[in-house]
């Protein structure tokens, strides 16, 4: 059996390694355009800022390196220009010599991977505007910063490649200035909790503007569609990526509602004998089962493992992804995994939604404050989504949420996880564990919780709310909910004889265990509606100046 893989990073080096060790005999030829192979794209800003101190640490596995271990021939700056699927031949151009020729499969695997989109700007193709999409690039970043010293550089775009640009240039001394066309960073994140981020994006130094299209590119300045004149010495694209089909399509490949090539469980396309894998193909949800398309390199590698497993005789079949992400800025974490709130709705799910503000270990020893907001189906109590921004214990809280939603796990099985508890690592009362109580009690109607947002919509559309600030009157003083009175959880058992139990009522204090205490003692005094406000007045506030 001969394997002919196009495409050498993640996903295709992940295809030629599985096959190789299920069959020692096949023949497995790799050819790719490029000048590396299995490089870290994820690394790149970090080699830029200054974390990583060689490029070489980037590309630890080289052709030679494959030969030697997997008996795998990998052919760079080799690129498959045709294929003919009826004779199962491919055309290869040497971009070095310009000879071609042609090779033939038994089986085709597209690991093509994915190319930067650049944006239709006046200006975009000078000197001193860069992607940060390969090796080659990074090199010539590096060389740019390196020979022109720029002080201020210029990133459209606030995805994953975006903020973490920001943060090592800035951290490398750069005036930083972030363009980004949409009313929030982060488009998987909600907003709600995007808004966080941003806030902590501005205090480390970095310049955000949302709601900016950039229009034109000169020298040194950057124009936007709204008339804003930026100064800058260097630009960074971080416009996103689009999936490289073309080479697919010209023979009949059919292609996703992403515009990714669409693949069964099995990796296999729409033509016998060929597969897709990594960033060119698509991936379909856990929760939903509708194709997603988000190009990860831990996707690619689990893609091409299958892929390499089902040519040679293997029973593997992909299971689908939640759009798991994690990133480091600054000072933050933000993880994310799942639908978000925005999502789930669009789907159609009833959901709930919780707030919940706990430190990721005990505050004794230092542990810092997370933000987790969780989503969950009233109808069936599974969990939906998660987003955590935080300082500390982030990456540990969103696996575990990856895993419990992975094998749908309700709200209430949160509680029952045996997780591992001493002081330097959890609280008595993990994050997670609460996160879970919390949820479950709100879908029970047991402990209803209402969100800022829903809090804002409704007395907006007209209805009316007994709103109480369960905090120490200093407290309330600083900063509360609008039209919030102030009864002290000590003082409710007899101020709130004074109430209505018949109106609507909602409890609140800083973060949400004080407000959920209230809530309780209201309910058992026979009101009828009584809220918990999601996370508290430090979550009102937070939402409220994130909507001015």
């Amino acid at each position: 059996m001969k394997i002919i893989i196009i495409g050498s990073v993640a996903a295709g080096t992940s295809v030629a390694a599985k096959a190789r060790r299920n069959d020692e005999n096949a023949e497995i030829i790799l050819y790719n355009a490029d000048y590396d192979i299995s490089y870290s794209i994820c690394g790149i800003p970090y080699f830029l800022g200054g974390e990583v101190d060689e490029l070489e640490t980037l590309t630890p596995r080289s052709a030679e390196w494959f030969k030697v271990r997997y008996n795998v021939d990998i052919h760079t700056r080799h690129e498959v220009t045709t294929i003919d699927p009826d004779k199962k031949s491919v055309t290869v151009k040497n971009l070095d010599t310009n000879e071609t020729k042609e090779d033939h499969y038994d089986t085709l695997v597209f690991a093509t991977g994915a190319t930067p989109i650049t944006p239709k700007i006046v200006g975009v193709d000078m000197d001193h505007v860069f992607h940060v999409r390969n090796i080659q690039n990074t090199a010539a970043i590096n060389n740019f910063m390196g020979t022109n010293n720029p002080k201020k550089v210029t990133i459209i775009g606030a995805g994953f490649i975006g903020l973490e640009m920001a943060e090592q240039l800035t951290l490398k001394g750069l005036e930083v200035t972030i363009v980004q066309r949409s009313n929030q960073i982060m488009p998987h994140l909600d907003k709600d909790m995007a808004f966080r981020v941003e806030e902590h994006l501005r205090d480390s130094g970095v310049d955000l503007l949302l709601n900016e299209e950039a229009s034109k590119i000169s020298e040194q300045t950057v124009e936007t569609k709204n008339g804003k004149v930026i100064d800058t010495d260097m630009v960074i694209l971080a416009t996103g990526v689009k999936p490289n089909t073309k080479l697919a399509e010209k023979i009949g490949i059919e292609l996703g509602a992403s515009g990714a090539i669409k693949v069964n469980s099995r990796m296999q396309t729409n033509l016998s004998d060929i597969y897709a894998v990594g960033d060119v193909a698509e991936s379909f949800s856990i929760i939903t089962g509708k194709p997603i398309y988000r190009p990860l390199g831990s996707t690619a590698n689990k893609m091409g493992r299958i892929a390499g497993d089902v040519i040679t005789g293997g029973d593997l079949e992909h299971r689908g992804i939640l759009g798991t992400g994690i990133l480091r800025v600054f000072n933050l974490a933000v993880g994310y995994t799942g639908l978000s709130e925005k999502e789930a709705l669009d789907e159609g799910f009833d959901t709930e939604v919780l707030h919940n503000i706990k430190p990721a270990r005990a505050e004794y020893l230092g542990g810092k404050e997370l933000v987790i907001k969780a989503i969950a189906d009233r109808k069936t109590s599974r969990i939906l989504g998660v987003q955590i921004v935080g300082e500390d214990g982030v990456d540990k809280r969103i696996d575990v949420f990856v895993t419990a939603i992975s094998f749908k796990a309700k709200a209430e099985d949160l509680f029952h996880l045996d997780l591992a508890y001493a002081p330097p690592f959890s609280t008595t009362k993990d994050p997670v564990m609460y996160t879970g109580m919390a949820l479950q009690n709100a879908i029970d109607k047991k402990n209803r919780l209402i969100t800022p947002q829903e809090l804002t919509d409704k007395i907006e559309n007209g209805e009316k709310f007994q709103i109480i600030d369960t905090r120490a009157t200093k407290q309330y003083e600083v900063s509360n909910v609008d039209g919030a009175i102030n009864i002290p959880l000590a003082e409710l058992r007899s101020e709130g004889k004074k109430l209505n139990p018949n109106l609507p009522t909602v409890t609140y204090c800083n973060k949400g265990v004080t407000g959920n205490a209230a809530q309780n003692v209201l309910t058992n005094m026979g009101f009828k509606e009584v809220f918990n406000l999601s996370g508290g007045n430090k979550n009102y506030q937070s939402f409220k100046k994130g909507n001015k």
